[in-house]
């Protein structure tokens, strides 16, 4: 390692100086006054670099195995000197002749150089850590250094050089090495850190820093670790005659006891030694390389635990590994998870970190790339492409043409995994479980209604993760259709935590009649099954899927229809059923609008602005009415998560949020004919309060019916009074005066409990031996 700059600088001896070309300078001094960087990058491109001369030199050796000569290792070693601060990578990679250094570092105008400088110009921000994009990363070193020395051996040449260049200064010098051939072939970079840059002196520092960039790099990269220990201190010879002559002169018959011997023997002097060893940062198979047939699941598997880091999520579902060929090429594996991430369940999306890592030949770019669209957030694995720069700038590689091509690809791959998993056939009865015996020894045989029914291992997973899948087919509209595949739902004909239904199967056992898919959204199942609202559907058996998600109300609003077959929510206005004469029905509801037209006139009077219209229902079973909502309207479902809107602006709570329903009633029903001959015929004519309170309260059974809220309790509350004062009979809601209980007789206080006195409790008296235990 070349000396410290504790002196003054002076080249090495021997080497001759070199002018940068023009373009070079002008970079280098963007770079050293650059104030928008990251500095970590200099580390990354020199693994990069690193790794392409190792994998070169493999490359010739194929063919050529003597070029490995007595260098047979292919490896990379990093090292750190706090007291020199000096920090140093070495590769057994292909070397650097002197022309090499001279044209790859320095003199010749690469058009590599040239088009850095064209970016850096076009860009607002003057970042630097596209720096690698155009393959002049090496440079970044001067992000930290104030001198960088390359030392670098080649087959090709007898000699060793050494490249040298001061930070800002507008040359370098290029000589024989005076070390002489100390590397036998590969390259040694040295760099004489900056003060603001020893940071990177740090061995837990470097170790992070190396795992993040080269952890699945081919080739070995190892960290020499500097440990001080204590030793016991050799003694020289001298110093053991001394001790031999003492020994002699204290005398040779005096018996000692071993104890007193022990008691000589001294402990012996210890002194600190300082230790260097090598230890291999990245231990990780890069498995997406090989081939998927050499690789079991247990790889695979091992493999999740390093892409997932450890986040809590059990094992991997499933996987796919694929090689994509064509304009672009890449490897992959993507996985996933069975476990909900924690970001997830707790519905925090923008904590989502993205699950992909992105590489180009093993060496990390980045791993803050959006390589998934949000709602496939959950997807963990790696992506490596030979055909993207080296380039960790994430607004310019996120607007690339070919990260956007690679983004489509990876879209496509995971959707087909979800959809086989979808797909797979219901595992096999668990033969081993214990057949159970009875009182004589024979085998008890289970009927079927017994056994505990199986559930497909996609019903398991999609209900922990469908929801991500109905938000993908609110935002994904290219993948819609594929996405409205994979969902599953509850329906009225599901039986059991573990049936469900897929769109298609609803389609496909749709009645004859029925030309639309209906659906129900609300808070629970229970309540779904028990609303007013499906009595038509349950009389004609017509099913109906039920929407308890939050995410449902959002999903029907956007996609709107399935394979052509348009949803239709069942709380809302329109809902018509073609399996009646369709002329008798239109006949029979022109009867019926004409004989309640007094009810509906004097009802919407009476409600006002409560409800939008008063109509006569065509759906309704065994309830008198019930609110709906109009088709373009708000749901009560709707309503409710509006309201429930922790952020909502500008609105107090309670207040215009409310929408206004439609009040279908039941021309069949009783109490709607009762109330029908409760109103005057004149329709002039005060009816009396109680046929008031009786028309409000069948408003209120027909608001909480269709989901509504009570729109106003306090009147609510004064119309059920006066129900009850009338059912019960009282005149007089007045008080009864307060009764006047007499004295009771004073009791005697309770004994006050005397504890013994323990003091003279002797435990030793006791015998344990005669107490029954």
């Amino acid at each position: 390692m070349i000396e410290a700059m504790s002196t003054p600088y002076s080249p090495p001896e021997g080497s001759s100086a070199f002018a940068y070309e023009a373009e070079v300078h002008k970079m280098l001094d963007i770079v050293i006054n650059s104030l928008y960087t990251n500095k970590d990058i200099f580390l990354r491109e020199l693994i990069s670099n690193a790794s392409d001369a190792l994998d070169k030199i493999r490359f010739l050796s194929v063919t050529k195995p003597e070029l490995l000569g007595d260098t047979p290792n292919l490896e990379m070693k990093i090292e750190y000197d706090p007291d020199a601060k000096t920090l140093t990578i070495r590769d057994t990679g292909v070397g650097m002749t002197k022309d090499d250094l001279i044209k790859n570092l320095g003199t010749v105008a690469r058009s590599g150089t040239t088009n850095f400088m064209k970016a850096l110009k076009e860009s607002e921000t003057n970042d630097i850590n596209m720096i690698g994009m155009f393959g002049v990363g090496f440079y970044s070193t001067f992000l930290v250094s104030d001198r960088v020395s390359v030392a670098s051996k080649h087959n090709d040449d007898d000699t060793q050089h050494v490249w040298e260049s001061l930070n800002g200064e507008a040359s370098f010098h290029v000589g024989p090495d005076p070390r002489g051939n100390t590397l036998g072939r590969g390259t040694e970079i040295t760099l004489y850190l900056k003060e603001d840059a020893e940071e990177y002196l740090s061995p837990y520092k470097l170790k992070e820093m190396i795992g993040h960039y080269s952890e699945f790099v081919t080739h070995p990269v190892s960290l020499r670790q500097i440990k001080t220990i204590q030793v016991p201190k050799e003694k020289d010879e001298f110093d053991e005659d001394d001790e031999e002559e003492k020994k002699e002169e204290d005398g040779d018959d005096i018996e000692v006891s071993d104890d007193e011997e022990d008691k000589k023997e001294e402990e012996p002097e210890m002194e600190e030694v300082t230790t260097y060893e090598y230890e291999q940062i990245n231990t990780d198979p890069a498995i997406w390389a090989r081939d998927k047939e050499s690789i079991t699941d247990e790889e695979y598997q091992e493999f999740w635990k390093v892409v997932s880091k450890g986040d809590g999520m059990g094992d991997a579902e499933d996987w796919t590994h694929f090689n994509a060929e064509g304009n672009i090429n890449f490897k992959s594996i993507l996985y996933v998870p069975s476990e909900v991430p924690f970001a997830l369940q707790q519905g925090n999306m923008e904590s989502m970190t993205p699950g992909l890592r992105l590489y180009v030949r093993k060496v990390l770019i980045s791993d803050e790339f959006d390589l998934m669209p949000r709602y496939l957030s959950f997807i963990k694995g790696v992506v490596d492409s030979d055909d993207l720069p080296l380039n960790v700038n994430r607004e310019t590689l996120q607007e690339s043409k070919i990260v956007k091509i690679i983004k489509k690809k990876l879209v496509r791959k995971a959707l087909e995994l979800i959809r086989k998993m979808s797909q797979q056939e219901m595992p096999a009865d668990d033969e081993t479980d214990e057949a159970e015996v009875d009182a004589d020894g024979n085998v008890v045989v289970k009927d079927d209604a017994e056994k505990t029914p199986k559930v497909h291992p996609y019903i398991t997973w999609y209900k922990k993760f469908g929801l991500s899948l109905k938000m993908g087919c609110i935002e994904d509209s290219a993948n819609k259709d594929k996405l409205q595949k994979l969902l599953r739902f509850k329906s009225s004909k599901t039986d059991g935590e573990n049936d469900f239904v897929s769109l298609q199967e609803y389609v496909d056992r749709m009645k004859e009649w029925q030309k639309e898919i209906y659906v129900f959204p609300g808070e629970s199942i229970k309540q779904l099954e028990e609303s007013s609202f499906m009595d038509a559907f349950n009389d004609r058996d017509v099913e109906v899927l039920f929407l308890t998600d939050a995410v449902d109300e959002y999903f029907i609003a956007n996609v709107r229809d399935f394979n052509n077959v348009k949803f239709r929510d069942i709380t809302k206005e329109g809902v018509k059923f073609s399996d009646e004469d369709e002329d008798l029905a239109k006949r029979r509801n022109k009867v019926y609008a004409e004989k309640f037209k007094p009810l509906t006139k004097y009802l919407k009077k009476l409600y006002g602005s409560d409800v939008s219209r008063v109509a006569i229902s065509k759906r309704l079973g065994r309830a008198p009415a019930i609110v709906s909502s109009s088709e373009w309207g708000n749901s009560a479902n709707m309503d409710r998560i509006m309201r429930a809107q922790a952020f909502a602006h500008g609105v107090a709570p309670g207040e215009n949020m409310m929408p206004t329903g439609i009040l279908e009633i039941n021309p069949r029903h009783p109490f709607v004919i009762k109330l029908l001959e409760s109103i005057p015929d004149d329709g002039e004519t005060e009816p009396p309060q109680s046929v008031k309170d009786n028309a409000w309260i069948l408003l209120d059974m027909a608001t909480m019916s269709g989901g509504f809220p009570i729109r106003d309790p306090k009147k609510y509350a004064a119309r059920m009074t006066r129900v009850l004062k009338s059912g019960l009979g009282v005149e007089s809601l007045a008080l009864a005066d307060e009764i006047d209980p007499p004295a009771e007789e004073d009791l005697p206080d309770d004994p006050d409990f005397e504890m013994p006195d323990m003091e003279s409790l002797n435990l030793e008296d006791l015998n344990l031996d005669d107490l029954d235990m």
